[in-house]
């Protein structure tokens, strides 16, 4: 199939289709003698894993790592590993997120909960106390890695 017929089934400008091809994400596709790229029917289908990878959270260095020439040879092992993998990224972004909304809210209650009376440069040196206090606190309870090729 040409490149039009292809970007119109898969919802995809040509231009990304291209770029996919330039990439190594689609095997290169079969010139006519007018130059006029010729698709396999099989790149519909990559394109379709691509665009649902790509929505899932994936590079295109992931994709293109799990991503066997010929989709009916599939790596099982490295494709679960690689799902695996970003499950874990996705569920640290989680937790770091979920972390950076609970000191939000908490500077939106200590920016709104002032004390009767106090002004407003009181209220900023008590409010930045307390983030620099709580950054403080942070950076003392990450763990410490050592520098790579250090030995103890």
């Amino acid at each position: 199939m040409k490149i039009g017929e292809l970007a119109k089934l898969s919802g995809l400008a040509a231009s990304r289709i291209r770029f996919y091809e330039a990439q190594g994400l689609l095997p290169p596709a079969q010139r006519q003698s007018n130059g006029y790229r010729e698709y396999d029917p099989q790149t519909l289908t990559r394109l379709e894993i691509i665009n649902c990878a790509q929505g899932a959270g994936f590079s295109l260095e992931e994709i293109r790592a799990v991503l066997p020439p010929d989709l009916e040879a599939w790596p099982h092992a490295a494709l679960l590993e690689t799902i695996q993998r970003k499950i874990d990224e996705i569920e640290l972004l989680e937790r770091r997120l979920a972390q950076s909304k609970r000191h939000l809210r908490t500077l939106i209650d200590d920016i709104t909960h002032k004390t009767e009376g106090e002004d407003c440069k009181v209220a900023t040196r008590r409010v930045l106390d307390k983030l620099r206090q709580g950054a403080t606190a942070s950076a003392a309870a990450k763990p410490r890695t050592r520098a790579a090729g250090k030995r103890a």
